[in-house]
């Protein structure tokens, strides 16, 4: 089965901005999805008033989290249309990441195989070794979105889980309903669980981004997580909520039962506050991205093959024949702006960068500027 890459790319990375700012190199670092933006004021009021309140300072068990989640379960119902049991269907996560590894456990033996794009976010595969599974990494086509076609049969017969992530995390790519409708046919003819990491879901530069549970047999074989830290710029709180099928809503919930007490009582008020946010103020941060990344596409016009940018904070690029990405992105560091080595998104990502569109335009025109100096 296919290899998974080595999470010390990123460790690399790593030293070297910290030894770069300990030279005095000022530093533009466009390699996490941290963003600059500031969340909505009514979250943040909220989690003052929870502070203030002795009543949340304990611990949070399932009742505690119902609030939470029954504003969740109407946040989906009045996007997608679909009304979800928050008792029975939903679940609070300490963050989409914490979901996945997690659900992975719940849903899956060791040993067993798991589907995934060949460029993911690496906690993917992180997720897939602690839990013991082997792995098969799908082809991207053109359009970024993996190749479900190129997908042997035997392997479909062979898998217990197919992960997925659209809105993605690097590439930036967006399926559409006739995609995921494509996916949840395969997984209802296979029987496996559809999981669908949403956490870019607010990311989408025009119209909305379509979400797997709420076709028609959704709910009998997908899993949606969803996450607070990039729609609401609340990435350092660390909430987030999965929806879905009931068996395995129940699952995740058993082996987070004796991992955690869910997140502190005040923060899920803060997530209450949260998705009552008007969907105007998450557009207008999605087209803060959008703008950033139409400037810097023009900007990197001749150096980057770009991945034409749809959605999400980044942008995906591959670098010229011949230039290595983790080679590149050390040096790069030397000049002043740190980027996302390719090959730490799967083996499909050598030879690509990931820049995070999470500064004002000007400095990002700025790195462009480095970035093209540094291609000369």
């Amino acid at each position: 089965m296919s290899r998974v890459p080595e999470a010390s790319v990123f460790l690399v990375v790593d030293e070297a901005k910290r030894k770069a700012r300990e030279k005095g190199i000022p530093l533009l670092d466009l390699s996490i999805g941290s963003t600059d933006l500031l969340p909505p004021p009514e979250p943040l009021q909220a989690l003052r008033e929870a502070l203030a309140d002795p009543s949340t300072y304990g611990y949070c068990l399932k009742s505690c989290t119902l609030p939470f989640l029954e504003e969740a379960s109407r946040w989906y119902e009045g996007r997608y249309g679909l009304r979800l049991d928050p008792r029975r269907e939903a679940l609070a996560l300490i963050g989409s990441q914490e979901g996945l590894a997690h659900l992975l456990l719940a849903l899956t033996e060791p040993h067993d195989l798991l589907l995934l794009p060949e460029v993911a976010y690496p906690s993917y595969f992180g997720a897939a070794r602690v839990a013991s599974l082997r792995t098969h990494l799908i082809p991207l086509r053109e359009d970024g979105l993996a190749d479900l076609s190129r997908v042997p049969e035997s392997i479909w017969k062979e898998a217990k889980v197919l992960l997925l992530n659209y809105p993605n995390n690097p590439t930036g790519a967006l399926a559409d309903w006739g995609y995921f409708e494509e996916a949840l046919a395969l997984a209802e003819r296979h029987g496996l669980w559809l999981v669908h990491d949403n956490p870019y879901v607010d990311q989408v530069y025009q119209g909305e981004a379509p979400s797997p549970l709420a076709l028609p047999g959704g709910k009998e074989r997908v899993v949606e997580l969803f996450s607070l830290s990039k729609s609401y710029n609340l990435a350092g709180f660390r909430l987030g909520f999965a929806l879905g099928n009931e068996e395995a809503i129940g699952r995740l919930e058993r082996v987070k039962g004796v991992v955690d007490f869910n997140q502190y009582a005040g923060i899920l008020r803060m997530g209450v506050a949260a998705l009552k946010t008007p969907r105007e103020v998450t557009r207008g941060f999605a087209q803060v991205y959008r703008e950033r990344a139409l400037g810097m596409a023009e900007a990197l016009e001749g150096a980057l093959s770009l991945l034409p940018p749809k959605a999400t904070m980044y942008l995906w690029g591959r670098l010229p024949e011949g230039v290595d990405d983790l080679e590149f992105t050390l040096s790069l560091v030397e000049r002043g702006v740190a980027l996302a080595p390719g090959r730490g998104f799967g083996p499909g990502g050598k030879g690509w960068v990931r820049i995070a569109l999470v500064r004002p335009l000007k400095e990002l025109l700025e790195a462009a500027r480095i970035l093209k100096e540094a291609l000369d």
